[in-house]
């Protein structure tokens, strides 16, 4: 990784007697795509809006850009590009005077900002809405807009909430395409999100489980830690009720539902597949069984699964 431009030491917040954030350390790197993933309510605003200088760190200590989010939260402010979960920008105003009003707040005036709206306009290919109102712009569209806003002075680093939540499948490719590119010039990106297969696209991830990070490491570290061995998924109707037959099956590793299948994870070759589908055909109807590859939403059901084990222990 290179030089860090993000550092988090055991940063905490609590709020009362409640803690959201939990001694939380990290760094990320210049030019690295980070992705901060967990269920709602694990930590992942609140630990966004202290790296932002929003909120005041309980404890621990954090630097963005060179500058400490607790001694110098506006200078933090002035380096960074920041799109909320929400969309916040001015709705009765087009693209073009939403940029103009967010390039004047980072100081930006005159010709160069001028430059800087159609620097911004080229980059998210918003040309054809510029004179369109905020409002009246598909959700995509309105997304790609908040990001042109956030990146209007040209910071080095960006953090995106949720940036696609609510946002249909090809706008959320083409809104991946313009985060890949913003990496590949140097851009600094820490990212929220649910959506397991946009965090692929993630150099690192970082997995938070009530207030705690659990996990830190590339996607494919992740899956061989979390996921070892191979894999099936059974397609079918009533399915549910073999489940627990097929955990006792030697080498079952793991047997989960996922959406409308369910997934068997074997030690690595012990892989039965005959015996799979004898034991769900006598419960159900199988439909389909197939080798699967291991997904970061497997990797998140299991280390959600190993907090709820700590938990309770």
């Amino acid at each position: 990784m290179s030089a860090p431009v993000i550092e988090a030491r055991a940063l905490r917040k609590e709020f009362g007697g409640f803690v959201a954030v939990d001694d939380v350390t990290f760094e990320v790197g210049r030019g690295e795509i980070f992705g901060y993933l967990g269920a709602n309510g694990a930590g992942k605003s609140t630990t966004i809006r202290m790296l932002c200088g929003l909120m005041a760190p309980s404890g621990g200590a954090a630097t963005v850009a060179g500058h400490d989010v607790a001694l110098a939260p506006m200078r933090v402010k002035g380096a960074i590009g920041y799109m909320s979960q929400r969309f916040s920008l001015y709705r009765d105003l087009d693209a073009d005077h939403n940029l103009e009003f967010f390039g004047g707040i980072y100081g930006l005036s005159g010709k160069a900002l001028t430059r800087a709206i159609e620097r911004a306009i080229e980059r998210t290919g918003l040309s054809a809405h510029r004179r369109e109102v905020a409002s009246s712009l598909p959700g995509g569209i309105r997304q790609r807009l908040a990001l042109a806003c956030a990146l209007v002075h040209e910071p080095a680093i960006v953090f995106l909430d949720e940036p696609t939540a609510g946002v249909d499948p090809a706008s959320r490719r083409d809104f991946w395409s313009l985060i890949r590119e913003l990496a590949r010039a140097g851009t600094t990106v820490f990212v929220t999100t649910h959506y397991m297969d946009e965090a692929e696209y993630c150099a690192r991830i970082g997995l938070m489980v009530d207030g705690r990070l659990v996990a830190l490491d590339t996607p494919r570290a992740l899956k061989a830690r979390y996921v070892p061995g191979t894999s099936l998924a059974i397609s079918g109707r009533g399915l549910d009720g073999a489940m627990a037959e097929a955990a006792a099956l030697p080498g079952v590793l793991a047997v989960e539902p996922f959406g409308a299948r369910v997934h068997v994870r074997f030690r690595e070759g012990a892989l039965d597949e005959a015996a799979v589908r004898t034991i769900f055909s006598r419960e159900g109807r199988v439909d389909r069984v197939e080798p699967v590859e291991a997904s970061l939403e497997d990797v998140f059901l299991a280390v959600a699964g190993e907090g709820a084990k700590e938990a309770a222990a």
